[in-house]
């Protein structure tokens, strides 16, 4: 049997993936995240879980335009990190801002919008880290897997527009990335288009 080109690139990218929140549950206790180290945390565990979840979305648009074969190899472990800090962001949020004060959060969940749509990408990342094992690809079948899996689209969204509501002044930085996640987008419905006449085509030189 051939061996797995790269066989390095998955361990070494869940364990550099890692490393920033290894490194906050080290500065956190010891003081070193500045004055507001609760706000700190949360600041950079989102945006390390947006910025995991556009990469693992990167993968597909950069297989599909340089032709090299490796993104799709790191694709689920892109996507389970960026699963990892959105808990991560959910704990710091939940646990050390709120104390798990229920009703709070409750209606933090209900009453603020930017609460509302983060909590809805968090939730929607849920099923997609479950079923990213590839028996649940055998179990669901492909095609329903991969339907099911479109919905990292719509929690990147979720996640630009918390970013936007979470900023409030300057939104420069959440607009960068969501204009990187209309780009990969785009290139996707390219790519279907690009499908969809060749079978067109196809069709009319082989009518049945």
């Amino acid at each position: 049997m051939a061996s797995t080109p790269h066989p390095w690139l998955n361990p070494a990218l869940t364990v550099g993936g890692l490393l920033p929140l290894a490194l906050l549950a080290v500065q956190g206790p010891l003081g070193q995240l500045g004055p507001n180290a609760i706000e700190a945390a949360l600041n950079q565990t989102g945006l390390l879980a947006l910025v995991m979840l556009l990469a693992s979305l990167a993968c597909t648009p950069v297989r599909l335009v340089t032709r090299w074969t490796w993104p799709a190899r790191v694709r689920r472990t892109l996507g389970l990190l960026a699963f990892t800090y959105a808990c991560a962001h959910l704990f710091t949020y939940a646990v050390l801002d709120q104390g798990l004060a229920w009703r709070a959060l409750f209606d933090d969940v209900v009453k603020r919008p930017f609460i509302t749509v983060g909590f809805t990408a968090w939730v929607l990342l849920v099923p997609l880290a479950v079923t990213s094992t590839n028996r649940w690809v055998r179990r669901l079948g492909f095609p329903r897997w991969q339907r099911l899996h479109r919905l990292a689209y719509v929690a990147a969204v979720l996640g630009v527009v918390h970013f936007v509501w979470r900023v409030k002044q300057d939104v420069t930085e959440p607009l960068i990335y969501g204009a990187v996640l209309a780009l990969l987008f785009a290139v996707r419905v390219g790519e279907a288009m690009r499908k969809r006449r060749a079978r067109a085509a196809a069709a009319a030189r082989n009518p049945a």
